[in-house]
This record gives structure tokens, C-alpha cells and sequence, in this order.
């Protein structure tokens, strides 16, 4: 593996309804088509109640949010051998919902939960609409080379 997609990946399941569905090879397969330098990150997969509490405690949104990410060494200047660090936790409840919702995957849309808490992870965001557009653009290209379809798709005019 190069220096440039190093890869320290814990990957934790507090929630187990989908660990026999998201295996560890698949998030890391996921994970390394979004990583653009070296990077040690957590993967956490919980339950509605923890996904509440962080958001609440750390966002002040009082809801189940799909992802979380928590990038310690945001806006820092990286040296290139240094690590992004990062937790990216994903609520398994609000997950399915959407999936369903939305007529994909579990799978698929988890794939693209990860790939979007990848980037933020490593300084993308989607504050505005140019950011937005930036940070959309290069989900769908990740996820394209991952055989799966534009999310957002359904949203362009």
C-alpha cells in the first residue's frame, strides 16, 4: 500500500443488526475509494439513542442524523505522511430508514454515508452551494467506481 492511501481502520458495532451485512472488507473497500491521503479512522455503527445523544451534545440538533463525523485534526496543515484522523459514526436506525425511503440499499446507501463521512474527514463540506455542488460531484465519481449509481440523481434538473 502506498503512503498516500495508508490506512489505520478500526471499524466498531455497537448496534449489531448490520454487521453481517456491512463486513469490515466492504467499509474498507469504501473508505479507501474516498481516502485521498493517509488517514486512522473509526467506522461506528449505533442505535438511535447514542445518534441522538451525539448529535444533541455535539451539534445541538436534538434528532437521529444519518452520519457523524468528528475530524480531530480539522484545518490543521498536514504534513503528507500525517494522518487524518477521524470517527465516523453512522446510525444503523436512521440508515434503513432512508434507504427504504429513498428505494436503495442498505448497502448502497451505507456505502455512500461512508464515502461522505470520508471526505468531511478530510475537509470537504457542504456549507454552501459551490461546496455542495464540489462535495456531490465527487461522491458520485467514488461511488461510480464502486459500481454504484448517483445518489443524487433524483435532485439534478
Amino acid at each position: 500500500m502506498s503512503e498516500k492511501n495508508k490506512l489505520s481502520l478500526s471499524v466498531q458495532y455497537p448496534d449489531t443488526r448490520l454487521e453481517s451485512l456491512l463486513t469490515r472488507p466492504k467499509i474498507r473497500r469504501w473508505v479507501k475509494a474516498a481516502l485521498l491521503a493517509p488517514a486512522e479512522l473509526a467506522i461506528r455503527f449505533v442505535d438511535a439513542e447514542e445518534g441522538r445523544t451525539l448529535n444533541r451534545d455535539y451539534r445541538e440538533k436534538d434528532y437521529a442524523t444519518n452520519v457523524l463525523t468528528f475530524a480531530y485534526n480539522e484545518g490543521e496543515q498536514l504534513a503528507d505522511d500525517e494522518p487524518t484522523r477521524a470517527d465516523i459514526i453512522l446510525c444503523t436506525d436512521v440508515l434503513e430508514k432512508e434507504a427504504a425511503e429513498q428505494g436503495k440499499s442498505v448497502e448502497e446507501h451505507a456505502a455512500h454515508l461512508i464515502v461522505h463521512g470520508v471526505l468531511h474527514a478530510q475537509g470537504y463540506d457542504h456549507l454552501d452551494d459551490e461546496e455542495a455542488t464540489e462535495m456531490e460531484d465527487l461522491e458520485t465519481e467514488i461511488l461510480a467506481t464502486l459500481g454504484i449509481s448517483d445518489p443524487y440523481a433524483d435532485q439534478k434538473i
